[in-house]
C-alpha cells in the first residue's frame, strides 16, 4: 500500500512539473503576441504568483500571474502583467508607456 501512495506521489510531482513548463512557456508566447501588438521590445518574462484553484469553467487548475517587461523606447523599462488559467490567457494589464 505504502509503493503505491509513493507512485501516485511521484506521479502527482511529475505532473505538475509539466504543467507548469506548459504555462510558463504559454505565457512567454502570450508575452510575445502583446509586445509585437504593442510595437515595443519584449526584455523578459517572469511568474509572479501561481496558485491551485477553480478555473471559470469550474474545474480545477492553476491560476497565474506573469509579469512581462518591456521598452518602449530602448531607456526605459515598463512591467506589464499577464493573467492567465493554466495555458489561457485571462487578462493583460499594460501600464501607461512612452511610445
Amino acid at each position: 500500500m505504502a509503493s503505491l501512495w509513493l507512485i501516485m506521489t511521484v506521479s502527482a510531482v511529475i505532473y505538475f512539473f509539466w504543467l507548469n513548463r506548459k504555462i510558463a512557456e504559454a505565457a512567454q508566447a502570450h508575452a510575445k503576441n502583446q509586445a509585437e501588438k504593442l510595437q515595443v521590445q519584449l526584455l523578459d518574462v517572469a511568474c509572479k504568483k501561481q496558485r491551485l484553484g477553480l478555473l471559470r469553467t469550474g474545474k480545477p487548475g492553476l491560476k497565474s500571474i506573469f509579469i512581462f517587461d518591456f521598452s518602449s523606447d530602448g531607456q526605459s523599462r515598463y512591467q506589464a502583467e499577464l493573467t492567465m488559467e493554466d495555458i489561457k490567457l485571462v487578462d493583460v494589464l499594460v501600464p501607461p508607456h512612452k511610445i
